[in-house]
């Protein structure tokens, strides 16, 4: 009985002397390079949303700004906040591009949590 050798199949692959690529050796290069910066902390959570402001910031994907506007309701009910404004990205904006530098400023003035981003 023969019995093929592990990683040598003569009928499938003929034994091979060496690794041959085109255009040259193979760099290979260590794992343990550099390691980067550490990620930031996120902002420490509000212990309640009570009395807090809540803004929208519809995306123009369909039936995003509705969407979210009903579930900032209910968030709103349910805590205490409030629903205090519901508004675009601006003119020329779209789900792929962020919102207008007059909208972002509205929305840091204005309110204290945003709900955007709707996927398909």
């Amino acid at each position: 009985m023969l019995r093929a050798k592990l990683g040598n199949d003569e009928e499938r692959h003929a034994p091979r002397r060496g690794l041959t690529i085109r255009g040259g050796p193979v760099k290979v290069y260590a794992p343990d390079g550099a390691i980067g910066k550490p990620p930031r902390a996120l902002a420490p959570s509000r212990p309640t949303l009570r009395g807090l402001r809540i803004g929208v910031l519809d995306n123009a994907k369909p039936n995003a700004g509705v969407l979210m506007a009903r579930a900032a309701e209910q968030v709103a009910q349910r805590t205490g906040a409030r629903l205090a404004l519901v508004t675009t990205k601006g003119p020329g904006h779209n789900a792929a591009t962020p919102c207008s530098d007059e909208v972002l400023a509205r929305l840091t003035k204005e309110v204290d949590l945003v709900f955007t981003g709707s996927a398909d």
